[in-house]
């Protein structure tokens, strides 16, 4: 029944027989068939159809939480046997904030110091987003803020926390200032990320504390499309200090400390909560731990 549960996961998941037959690497009959069966295994239809999919019924809906549950537990019993036998290996689904991609780099790199038969699969998403993925099981950790917005029932493990700067050309108007303050870049145009971020949201804020106002002349979901806004010379961008040096390398572009006491954000590695924690994730909180301590 295993193989017929995660064929149904994928199907809520990407809300078409076909993309979801694909996501598995089988034929969209073959996904068919498996749905249906499970349906006669369990005697309830689980599956809206029609000329198309037409979304999960109200007995689907219970059953997709039964079965996102079942089959993270198989895989927590299958990690820990491998474990045992084997030490570690497998995969981590591992969901980031867009600011926070370069820790990741640094937590995937030190854990496979140590375990190098465990591989990475590191998407960019908002902590919305995030939180959602550890829910469903979508994703078997996070890296997120950790004491701005509530968290769902997960266990944590604090990684840094965010000093703000101002990312400019080399021959912008303030990129020869030592530091400017929030008060400094009130309706400076500003390339920012999306209000759905919750780095944007933190922004607006700080600049509302400092009775300031941002004005985005550009929005963007990717780091990407913000610096190279920059380079194009049009506006500035406000980012975390780690993420600007490392964007900023090799680029005609200034980093200046912004000024100000602005609340700083931890950022850190979440995990949803479990007793226990699969071998895995118990070496990936520890990895977490280790990165975050100063050195001595």
């Amino acid at each position: 029944m295993l193989d017929k549960l995660e064929m149904f996961i994928a199907l809520a998941r990407e809300s078409h027989f076909g993309r979801a037959a694909e996501s598995l690497n089988i034929s969209q009959p073959t996904l068919s068939a498996g749905i249906k069966q499970l349906e006669e295994q369990l005697g309830v239809q689980l599956v809206i159809r029609g000329s198309r999919y037409g979304g999960l019924t109200p007995e689907g809906q219970s059953a997709l939480v039964w079965a996102r549950r079942i089959t993270a537990d198989t895989r927590q019993l299958r990690d820990e046997m491998r474990a045992k036998r084997h030490g570690l290996s497998g995969e981590i689904r591992l969901a980031v904030i867009p600011t926070a991609l370069t820790w990741a780099a640094h937590l995937s790199s030190r854990f496979a110091d140590r375990h190098p038969n465990v591989r990475f699969t590191i998407l960019s998403h908002s902590s919305r987003e995030i939180q959602v993925m550890l829910d469903s099981f979508e994703a078997d950790a996070g890296i997120s803020y950790l004491d701005n917005e509530p968290l769902g029932r997960v266990d944590t493990a604090a990684l840094y926390r965010e000093r703000y700067v101002l990312l400019c050309r080399d021959d912008a108007r303030l990129a020869s200032r030592k530091s400017v303050t929030w008060e400094d870049l009130d309706a400076e145009p500003l390339a920012l990320l999306t209000p759905e971020m919750q780095n944007r949201r933190i922004i607006n804020q700080v600049f509302a504390d400092y009775g300031a106002a941002p004005a985005p002349l550009i929005e963007s979901n990717s780091l990407i499309a913000l610096v190279s806004s920059v380079l194009g010379g049009r506006c500035m961008t406000v980012l975390p200090d780690d993420i600007a040096r490392f964007l900023a390398s090799g680029q005609p572009l200034r980093i200046v400390p912004i000024e100000g006491d602005a609340q700083r954000h931890s950022v850190g590695l979440v995990v949803p909560h479990r007793d226990p924690h699969t071998p895995v994730i118990e070496a990936l909180l520890a990895a977490a731990d280790r990165l975050s301590r100063p050195k001595a």
